[in-house]
């Protein structure tokens, strides 16, 4: 019994376990498995990343307050970030890497630098 590629049918010519008849069949093949997991992933990675990029060119010294629609028109996303941190008084701060913002009055938001103690 003659053993055929997985990816492309031809014959497969070596072991009789071999699955595949070369490795760009191979790579191909595990690229197309792993495409939709890859795309959302990458997707997602950059939304965050773009989220850090923002709120580190509004806060270049490290704390300041900025108004969400300033937020908002640069493209922030408020739904994806990468941790949570809530104080002891129970105010929630998220952070995008080492950028983070709390929610203060009148839709203003707080922007900080992840310090070391925050875990």
């Amino acid at each position: 019994m003659k053993n055929t590629c997985v990816e492309c049918g031809e014959e497969v010519k070596g072991r009789a376990d071999k699955r595949f008849c070369s490795d760009q069949c191979r790579s191909n093949f595990h690229n197309r498995q792993n495409s939709d997991e890859t795309n959302f992933m990458r997707n997602i990675n950059y939304i965050l990343r773009k989220n850090r990029r923002i709120l580190a060119e509004l806060n270049p010294e490290g704390k300041t307050k900025v108004h969400r629609d300033r937020l908002l028109e640069r493209g922030f996303k408020f739904s994806y970030f990468t941790n949570e941190y809530i104080t002891r008084n129970g105010g929630v701060y998220r952070f995008c890497y080492d950028q983070g913002y709390i929610a203060l009055d009148n839709n203003y938001y707080a922007l900080v630098v992840r310090q070391e103690y925050v875990e």
